[in-house]
């Protein structure tokens, strides 16, 4: 027993040193995903805009819902106008950084109020030093057991002919 020891902690103090790779400060990408959800709950929609690149794309839950920035903000600007945006709160997030650390990639949890459990993910680019979101995917999970249900509704609502406009 005592040579085996002996042997084993001899082998672990020949093995070479394996450098540790430095984690990418995931403070400061992850302040700007908090903040953005922030300006939108306080309808502060000169910040919320501000933290997206000017090529960034926003996909929304329906499959019509994919904007460039200045679309979005043209559709939000109602909600923002009456200080009624939108509220979601971060219940889980991961980060992930390039080799660079010039690029940020991240799926977050969300609870929000008016859609239940929700999903985000996205695109964080540094730009000048900052970082500012390139993409950004909201999505709705569909647990496995309701999906076949779920998809035969869509498939009934794209065949459906559209209401007459008023």
């Amino acid at each position: 027993m005592f040579l085996t020891s002996l042997l084993c902690l001899s082998l672990v103090s020949a093995a070479p040193e394996v450098p540790k790779k430095a984690a990418a400060p995931a403070a400061a990408p992850a302040a700007v995903l908090d903040d953005w959800h922030k300006a939108a709950a306080e309808a502060d929609e000169a910040r919320y805009f501000g933290h997206f690149t000017a090529d960034a794309v926003f996909l929304g839950t329906d499959a019509t819902e994919r904007w460039n920035r200045d679309a979005f903000r043209a559709w939000a600007k109602p909600y923002f106008s009456q200080g009624k945006a939108w509220s979601f709160r971060v219940v889980s997030r991961n980060l992930f950084f390039s080799k660079e650390g010039t690029v940020a990639w991240f799926d977050e949890v969300l609870d929000t109020p008016n859609m239940g459990p929700a999903r985000g993910s996205g695109v964080l680019v540094k730009e000048g030093g900052r970082w500012k979101i390139s993409q950004y995917n909201l999505s709705v999970p569909i647990p496995n057991a309701l999906l076949t249900d779920f998809k035969d509704r869509i498939e009934a609502h794209l065949k459906a002919p559209s209401a007459p406009a008023k």
